[in-house]
């Protein structure tokens, strides 16, 4: 097993370059949208990082009693579904089966016991809106040949980035991808 390297900051102009470089997903090829996506969050995971440690502080020094609780049960919750995912073989099932639907229930789930605490705004702003931004990004942002051969580096188990650990733990690593894309094509 490789040691976990993380991935360079990249610069801007490769980050947010001119609109040329972002184009509208097919949403009518699941599989190519949810590459894209993977390969994305693969590629700027330090760029991702960074601004949702941004947004994460600004709203974490407007609230910070809220920022704690509402961290703490999203860590709780995501701690606990990687757990049941590896030691029980139906939540692993369910995992493997439907990799998005997992994600989704996990971020319910904390979406539902936040709300018990009363830190819904600041779950609301602290944790999606960065998450929205990057998944925005991450789905419009036409990959180049610098992505592309990132990714195939760490498909080959070459590198491992924190980002890799993350989509592998969620089920989203790349025999999923595949299972998607022969599912979708089968219809």
């Amino acid at each position: 097993m490789s040691k976990v390297e993380l991935a360079p900051l990249r610069a801007w102009n490769d980050f947010c370059p001119g609109w040329e470089r972002f184009a509208k997903p097919d949403t009518s090829d699941l599989a190519k949208w949810n590459n894209r996506v993977v390969s994305n969050l693969l590629y700027y995971q330090t760029n991702y990082l960074l601004l949702a440690v941004i947004v994460f502080l600004i709203v974490g020094f407007q609230n910070p009693m809220g920022m704690f609780t509402a961290a703490a049960v999203v860590s709780a919750v995501f701690l606990g579904s990687v757990w049941a995912g590896e030691n029980r073989a139906v939540i692993n099932h369910f995992k493997r089966q439907n990799p998005t639907a997992f994600v989704v229930v996990v971020m319910v789930a904390s979406y539902f016991l936040i709300s018990m605490l009363g830190s819904v705004m600041v779950f609301m702003t602290a944790i999606t809106l960065p998450l929205a931004l990057i998944c925005a990004h991450a789905s419009f942002r036409l990959r180049n040949v610098k992505n592309k051969l990132e990714n195939k580096m760490e498909g080959a188990g070459l590198k491992r980035s924190p980002m890799g650990i993350l989509l592998e733990a969620l089920g989203q690593q790349e025999e999923g991808l595949q299972k998607i894309h022969t599912l979708w094509r089968e219809r």
